[in-house]
């Protein structure tokens, strides 16, 4: 099984708006508490820093707003490979859909699909240490006129959890998760007001996801 072993291990975050979250792309060499913006990765970082203050960990977001799929893939030689990450955390896939119905620009199931395994055979290639994290994409039953974009969606979920069964050391199906929340009893609103971009509430909810996730499967550091 991987592990964080080496001395200030990097963890890089990777996906759209809401890995992006408000970062601040202009100041790349700032300390972290400045560049994660104030989303899961900041939320993250914070815990590590008061469970494990003096760790080493270094956190970097690359996440940008809008970006799908093929995006990630477009910008993997300094997004991805220059930063030799330890850890690779990726979310993405909510704009492979949501493009087909603002912007009339869909992206098929089988594109996203063959360009979400040519971005993870390029880290198992040029990485081949790296502990790779799988966060599926999700949708929150928020907002009624968005639900037919399950017919779009769902595919791509069931595409991404066989991705992850591949190459994933640790998988987090978000979209499951968010439904179990709102089944305890949880306001789909108050998790994510337009469905798609977490509040900070939401965002906590991710952040415990992720750390439990990795506690879970052995790759705590």
């Amino acid at each position: 099984m991987k592990k964080l072993l080496r001395p200030n291990p990097v963890i890089l975050f990777q996906g759209d708006s809401i890995t992006d979250c408000g970062r601040k792309k202009d100041e790349p060499a700032a300390k972290p508490a400045t560049d994660l913006g104030q989303g899961y990765p900041a939320k993250i970082a914070a815990v590590t820093e008061i469970l494990r203050p003096g760790c080493g960990v270094r956190f970097i977001n690359r996440g940008i707003s809008g970006n799908r799929v093929i995006d990630l893939l477009g910008r993997y030689e300094k997004d991805f490979k220059a930063l030799k990450p330890d850890l690779v955390s990726i979310l993405i896939g909510i704009n492979d859909t949501w493009r087909r119905y603002d912007k009339n620009d869909p992206t098929s199931s089988e594109i996203f699909g063959e360009s979400y395994r040519t971005l993870l055979e390029n880290i198992k290639r040029d990485l081949p240490d790296a502990i790779i994290v799988i966060m599926e994409p999700f949708l929150l039953d928020s907002v009624p006129e968005r639900r037919v974009w399950r017919e779009d969606l769902d595919p791509k979920v069931q595409i991404v959890r066989r991705l992850a069964k591949e190459y994933a050391d640790c998988f987090i199906p978000m979209d499951g998760i968010f439904v179990r929340y709102a089944a305890q009893g949880y306001k789909d609103t108050d998790m994510a007001g337009d469905g798609v971009h977490p509040t900070p509430f939401g965002h906590g909810i991710i952040a415990a996801e992720w750390l439990r996730s990795l506690e879970t499967a052995g790759l705590g550091w």
